[in-house]
């Protein structure tokens, strides 16, 4: 309305990183890689404390589940659920992969796609899928290409569009991973990714 930016609460000077995520109450949650979960009010522009729970990144990423959970699976495998009714975080099953750098998309069925990401100081292409009804997580088929930082799109017809990322792999004369240009799609009823028609030619 004004296009201006104004102060709206402080975070702890801490080296935490936080996923952010916008509630089904218009709250904003945000937690932190320490384990630590705090909430944003966009009423009073307050912050304030909601839960914790312990384990090394278990809030990326996280993702907001059907049900008005949030997911947060973590990068040494553990994986928490957060439950805004009554401001409580919990473990639930484990992802059978630690993974850094990966995605996370809520499927139209409600579960939660996680593909991809570094392991082991390794980019991987494997994926698996939690289901909020087991809390459990399980195995599903493995994207054609390894990728970290790509993106993970839910189209209208309920399948997944991954595309760029890189593979981890440098070239001879960069000190970065070189850019994927490629791009595939996740069929949730097949378990399947498949190649699709590429991106413009990535730059780095």
């Amino acid at each position: 309305a004004t296009g201006t930016f104004s102060p709206a609460g402080s975070l702890p000077a801490d080296p935490t990183q936080y996923s952010v995520i916008a509630l089904s109450s218009g709250r904003a949650l945000l937690v932190g890689t320490d384990g630590s979960a705090r909430l944003y009010d966009p009423a009073t522009g307050t912050l304030s404390s909601t839960g914790s729970m312990a384990g090394p990144g278990v809030g990326r990423p996280a993702t907001l589940l059907s049900d008005g959970r949030v997911l947060m699976a973590g990068t040494d495998a553990s994986a928490g659920l957060y439950d805004p009714a009554n401001g409580t975080l919990s473990p639930t099953g484990s992802m059978a992969t630690a993974r850094w750098y990966d995605t996370a998309t809520l499927l139209s069925d409600g579960r939660v796609l996680i593909a991809g990401g570094t392991t082991g100081g390794k980019v991987v292409a494997s994926a698996e899928l939690f289901d909020p009804k087991t809390g459990k997580f399980s195995p599903t088929g493995s994207m054609t290409t390894p990728r970290e930082y790509h993106t993970a799109t839910l189209l209208s017809d309920g399948r997944v569009l991954i595309a760029g990322g890189d593979s981890g792999e440098r070239g001879p004369d960069s000190p970065l991973p070189l850019a994927l240009a490629s791009a595939e799609l996740y069929d949730p009823a097949t378990g399947a990714f498949s190649a699709t028609g590429p991106l413009a030619p990535a730059t780095q």
